[in-house]
């Protein structure tokens, strides 16, 4: 077994952070656009006159940033080569994002919109694996050229995590000849709908509530007078791009459904897999973050003359969360690995669980990391002249979305005690 980082990915890491220098920071640094993250940045990156929408400004800034990426070859590192990508692995994802959060808040990595100069496309094996030939030339190049982005319209307010009580009704109507189908019904946090060309509408087209199967997913263009946004929903953590939505009346084509009509929620399960490793792993590396800079704090504050380190009230809590940060790294580099070493539609089936226990954890870890680094800090750290706060803020939402922490614990239980995965069976 070797568990060092192998010579390509460290040297990549290397040729990476070369180019932050070189490019990312030159960037950030430019004009005002430190706004976007020093104190000011809640309200540098948040249009308060547009329904709390994230600032025009903001967004170009982010688009700059990934093009230049996208000229030097590093955006599209984890798409597959035939895009423009160079096949990054999970491993080698999970190692650059964590590696990434644990320089802390800067245009090179900012996970409030899902930034990154090294993108997560979910996108791309969504339809590569569910999508038609003419799906897949139009939503994964239109996606890469930026004419093409599609939202995500599975939540509903009333059942949350719980997609198979789905109210949002699809029934068959034809127009003018074409086959197709008039859905009606209202969904809840549809994040990027202010950008998005299409909506993924998922809707019951047939079957029982509580059912898994017969629920379809429809590519519905946007915008689109069957779909109203009644308002953008404020957060913890501003801007929002998260719309609750009605959708009145909307009729799309046979041409629009995603994959196999009736299992649309087999869509929605294909690539949680790739977001939560590397959401995990960002969530370390921000974890990281707040331990080391809480040391150093405690090294050079010096109350009553003496170091705040020397205090094992200090010290002790510290010493946990970086325990936590080690064994937590070490089982998503792990899973990650394993995830490159099976099949894709094996993941679901034989290491689900262990994606879970990376996910939650890392989430949980880094809220607490955040928090121990304002109490260390005192006042300044509890001020937005740290970065503490915002991580705070903006990684709390992970215990609730891509699967709240309690239905990724329940997973984690389920194979545990033999209701799913490898050890179905096993107790009878």
């Amino acid at each position: 077994m070797d568990f060092a980082i192998e010579p390509a990915l460290q040297a990549y890491l290397q040729e990476l952070d070369a180019f932050i220098d070189a490019e990312i920071k030159p960037l950030e640094q430019q004009d005002d656009n430190i706004r976007f993250f020093d104190h000011r940045r809640e309200d540098a990156r948040t249009d308060w006159e547009r329904e709390g929408l994230p600032n025009e400004d903001w967004e170009a800034l982010l688009k700059e940033a990934t093009a230049r990426a996208d000229k030097a070859g590093h955006w599209r590192f984890s798409a597959p080569k035939k895009y423009g990508g160079k096949d990054g692995s999970n491993l080698w994802m999970a190692v650059i994002r964590e590696h990434f959060a644990a320089k802390g808040l800067g245009l090179h990595n900012d996970l409030q919109n899902e930034h990154s100069i090294v993108g997560n496309f979910p996108f791309v094996a969504m339809f590569e694996h569910f999508g038609t030939q003419e799906q897949q030339d139009e939503f994964i190049l239109g996606g890469f050229d930026r004419t093409r982005r599609v939202a995500f319209g599975l939540t509903e307010a009333e059942h949350g995590s719980d997609a198979t009580h789905m109210e949002t009704a699809a029934v068959r109507e034809s127009r003018d000849g074409v086959d197709g189908w008039l859905i009606n019904g209202e969904k809840m946090w549809i994040t990027g709908m202010h950008k998005a060309s299409h909506c993924a509408v998922f809707a019951r087209s047939s079957g029982e509530a509580g059912e898994a199967k017969g629920i379809t997913c429809f590519l519905a263009p946007n915008p689109d007078p069957g779909i109203i946004i009644d308002e953008w929903m404020w957060t913890f953590n501003m801007p929002t791009d998260h719309p609750r939505l009605t959708i009145k009346d909307l009729w799309v084509p046979d041409s629009a459904i995603l994959g196999e009509e009736g299992r649309g929620l087999a869509i929605a399960q294909s690539f949680v897999h790739q977001n939560r490793i590397r959401q995990a792993a960002s969530s370390c590396g921000a974890a990281q973050f707040c331990i080391e800079e809480s040391v150093r704090y405690a090294r050079e504050r010096k109350p009553f003359g003496t170091e705040l380190a020397r205090n094992q009230a200090i010290q002790f809590p510290l010493v946990e969360l970086a325990t936590q940060c080690e064994m937590l790294r070490m089982l998503i580099f792990k899973t990650a690995w394993q995830m490159d070493n099976m099949a894709h539609k094996e993941i679901e089936k034989t290491l689900s669980d262990k994606v879970s226990m990376c996910n939650y954890w890392a989430n949980r870890l880094v809220c607490e990391a955040a928090d121990r680094a304002m109490q260390v800090h005192g006042g300044i750290g509890y001020s937005r002249h740290k970065p503490f706060e915002h991580i705070y803020r903006h990684h709390r939402r992970y215990r609730i979305t891509e699967g709240a922490e309690e239905i990724q614990m329940r997973k984690v239980g389920a194979y545990l005690f033999g209701y799913l995965g490898p050890n179905k069976g096993k107790y009878g």
